[in-house]
């Protein structure tokens, strides 16, 4: 394997480690916040509804807007850092 191939291994790896770290982020706000542990977060309030029923119809859709800044910026750090920014 020559040393083109490792690095777009190496690049591809490391996209994949930052994929499955915010797609679980999201997954946890969606679905954990707004299903699993919706009983528990309904004892906080906020403006009159309960927190689980906010992450269900709010949090995860702001919560995946910064995920999607967020892995723009660490896309733009892999990609200066392996070579392949413009």
């Amino acid at each position: 394997m020559d040393t083109k191939q490792k690095k777009a291994t190496a690049y591809w790896k490391e996209n994949l480690r930052y994929l499955i770290i915010l797609l679980s982020i999201w997954f946890l706000v969606s679905f954990g916040a707004g299903i699993l542990f919706k009983d528990a977060l309904n004892t906080i309030r906020i403006g009159g509804f309960g927190l689980g029923f906010w992450f269900a119809q709010q949090g995860a859709i702001y919560v995946f807007v910064i995920l999607i800044f967020v892995y723009v910026r660490l896309m733009n750090k892999l990609d200066k850092k392996f070579g392949y920014d413009e």
